[in-house]
């Protein structure tokens, strides 16, 4: 261990971000930890007070594990059992009792059994069943998060329940909650990023329900506290426990939740896209036990609504992306018309601004300014497309506090203290820039955050801060910030302005060959890959785009009619380019290209004629977007849907006859769950980020599987026999 990462209880307030948390080497009372050696699954550690808790007699280490722990993990061990949980029970000691457990392998070596006693039996028809039809038909993340708290509440029967939701810089806010009348609201307090140390969300992605049942219990210690396995030295002599959920919480954590009154808690994980999303954190004011069954089942709720936080916040993307499509529609009809785009995309300001939630918008191009809204004057617009090229190249520029960025433009603060870019070509300073007014806010904090901490009488009796009364903070010279939805909107509107550009340039390059050398660049270097053919269908410019997806143009490839023959369907192609050229009748639809490698390159084609007078075609224009990674999308989908089906499908087939019909309509819901939020992701996610996006789902579907498998086993007559 790195001597500036200080041992579990040694750290203070100046170092508990680094603090050794998985390595306790102590557990919580309500249970017992026992430590096993393959392959003989010989006890080599156990808590103290195990044999007592197991109803065993006699000192545990040094002894076979109990017949009844190596028969539940027998078929675990042959399945490969790995760092994630598996449940095992058995019965215990005289007189027998019943246990519930998990077991993992850590990466340190052995095999950790963690045992409980067993509670009753949970409904899952009331817990379950109608809990995840209410997750899967919430409409907005607002109402699933006030579902998720009543459910929540329901199951656990804590004193509160908070929906928490981190920000982009870690800090929480308690964004819906449930709580007793008589306890004063938390609901809209933010609380730092340092409350919640980054060693310790990353536990949280590793152990998705953690429980604290008395924090005035006293640890119990595992014996002897040093680790047979090495681990290959990484440990320093202390067993890893970063998958247990009896480890014992850090003493400055014990401690924050002692000045808030707080004597028990259950935190369930929102892991969405492989991220700590959020927290549903609930509180109890007396000590609370919550039995495995439960806990199983706010874990499968947990999952089940991280995976609906996914789904609506891609479909909000979606809904982003088909405002953005009506208005390039609009843009391209005003080329068309009236020979100019501009005035589409500045004819209606709701079009322009609501889908980012801007209050003004500036279109710098060609050395023009049109301007919407409220906005600064043209010089200083001009000033400021001047300071965003000096920024590193980004297709998107987002600020929320102008003035403070750049001093030199805090007279703009009232009106432009957030400012969003979209480049839209790779001439410097063309921009479509929107603005945001300073919003003078009050920010309610849960207790100051710029004092963390107080420090008594004593330097040890350095303390997590003990006030939690509201503390409101007065935030001047910035904006609302801009969210990933108004960015993704942003950077949508950018990309359609950008093609536009590009065709609308590409009609200039028609109508003015004088000017064919200076466009001719501009075409070239843009991104979008275009086609440009006479009124004879000769083609005069295949930019660098195009060459990049299909390779050099050669003498194959020098008309239109050429570029039908190199498709798919040649005969189609010769139809549509018939009635492009001759009927001047616009072709939109898919083809599939062979480039001269051979690949087969799926491709969406929008061909238009350009005119220069009525009935007078000078030209066309193609443009062309790469399909293949919208097919790879489609083919993510099935084999998702596939993988998804298959393990549903092993699920059901392991059921028992004497299964209730209940456990196979919550597979089907939870199936139905992942279907919806893997089609928004497929749809709108950004490719390099689908992959990961769809891999959480399905492992979230595995995870809810298991979980719900443990469940049936526990439910069926006999299991706990």
């Amino acid at each position: 261990m790195d001597a500036t990462e200080p041992a579990f209880g040694q750290a203070d307030l100046s170092n508990c971000e680094r603090e050794q948390i998985h390595l306790p080497g102590s557990i919580q009372p309500h249970g017992a930890l026992l430590v096993l050696r393959e392959p003989d699954l010989t006890i080599v550690q156990s808590s103290a007070t195990a044999a007592r808790f197991l109803n065993l007699k006699g000192g545990l280490v040094g002894k076979l594990a109990p017949a009844a722990i190596i028969d539940g993990l027998r078929p675990l061990l042959a399945d490969g059992l790995g760092e994630s949980q598996q449940v095992i029970r058995c019965r215990l000691g005289s007189p027998p009792h019943d246990f519930d457990g998990l077991a993992h392998r850590p990466a340190s070596g052995g095999v950790i059994v963690e045992l409980e006693r067993s509670g009753p039996s949970v409904d899952l028809s009331r817990h379950a069943d109608r809990a995840l039809q209410t997750i899967l038909t919430a409409p907005t993340l607002r109402a699933l998060a006030d579902d998720a708290v009543t459910l929540f509440r329901d199951v656990t029967g804590f004193d509160r329940v908070m929906f928490y939701r981190f920000d982009d810089e870690g800090h929480g806010e308690v964004f819906a909650e449930r709580r007793r009348q008589d306890i004063e609201p938390f609901l809209g307090n933010r609380y730092p990023v340092t409350d919640i140390p980054q060693i310790a969300r990353r536990l949280y992605i590793r152990n998705r329900v953690r429980i604290l049942v008395d924090v005035h219990d006293e640890q119990i210690p595992i014996l002897p506290a040093a680790s047979p396995f090495d681990g290959g030295g990484y440990t320093g002599g202390a067993i890893d426990m970063s998958s247990c959920f009896l480890r014992s919480m850090s003493p400055i954590h014990l401690q924050y939740l002692k000045n808030m009154g707080v004597v028990a808690t259950l935190v369930a994980s929102l892991v969405v896209g492989g991220k700590l999303w959020g927290l549903i954190s609930c509180h109890h004011y007396t000590k609370r036990f919550i039995h495995f069954e439960k806990r199983a089942v706010c874990e499968l709720l947990a999952e089940a609504v991280a995976t609906r936080v996914a789904a609506l916040e891609c479909f909000a993307q979606g809904q982003a992306e088909l405002s953005v499509r009506r208005l390039e529609q609009r843009m391209i009809e005003a080329i068309s018309r009236e020979g100019d785009w501009r005035s589409a995309l500045f004819d209606s300001a709701p079009a322009l601004l609501q889908p980012v939630g801007a209050t003004g918008a500036a279109l710098l191009f060609e050395g023009q300014v049109l301007t919407i809204g409220d906005v600064p004057s043209t010089p200083r617009l001009r000033e400021i497309g001047d300071w965003l090229d000096r920024r590193p190249p980004s297709k998107l520029h987002a600020t929320a506090s102008l003035g403070l960025d750049e001093p030199a433009f805090s007279p703009l603060i009232p009106y432009a203290s957030g400012v969003m870019a979209a480049q839209i070509s790779s001439t410097p300073g063309e921009y479509l820039i929107w603005f945001r007014p300073e919003r003078v806010r009050t920010v309610t904090w849960g207790g100051d955050p710029n004092q963390p901490f107080v420090i008594g009488s004593e330097p040890k009796d350095l303390s997590p801060r003990r006030s939690f009364a509201q503390w409101n903070q007065l935030v001047e010279s910035t904006s609302d910030p801009w969210t990933r939805a108004d960015m993704t909107a942003g950077r949508l509107i950018g990309a359609t302005v950008t093609d536009v550009i590009l065709q609308f340039r590409s009609v200039r390059l028609l109508i003015a060959r004088s000017q064919m050398d200076q466009v001719s660049r501009q075409v070239k270097r843009s991104d979008e890959p275009v086609l440009i053919a006479d009124a004879q269908g000769r083609i005069l410019l295949a930019n660098e785009a195009f060459e990049q997806l299909a390779g050099p143009l050669d003498d194959a490839l020098r008309t239109l009619a050429d570029f039908g023959a190199a498709t798919a369907d040649p005969a189609e192609a010769a139809v549509n380019l018939q009635r492009l050229q001759h009927g001047h009748e616009s072709w939109r639809g898919e083809v599939t290209f062979r480039a001269r490698g051979g690949e087969a390159i799926p491709l969406l084609l929008r061909a238009d004629p350009v005119f220069s007078a009525p009935n007078r075609v000078l030209g066309f224009v193609l443009l062309f977007i790469d399909l293949s990674e919208k097919k790879d999308a489609a083919l993510a989908r099935r084999k998702f849907q596939e993988e998804v089906l298959a393990g549903a499908g092993e699920f059901k087939n392991r059921l028992s006859a004497k299964s209730n019909l209940v456990y196979r309509a919550l597979m089907s819901s939870i199936v139905e769950n992942a279907q919806l939020a893997a089609l928004e992701i497929t749809d709108v996610e950004e490719p390099e980020r689908m992959a990961e996006m769809l891999e959480s789902v399905r492992a979230s579907v595995a995870r809810t599987a298991a979980v719900l498998e443990h469940l049936v086993w526990h439910a069926e007559p006999g299991s706990k026999g």
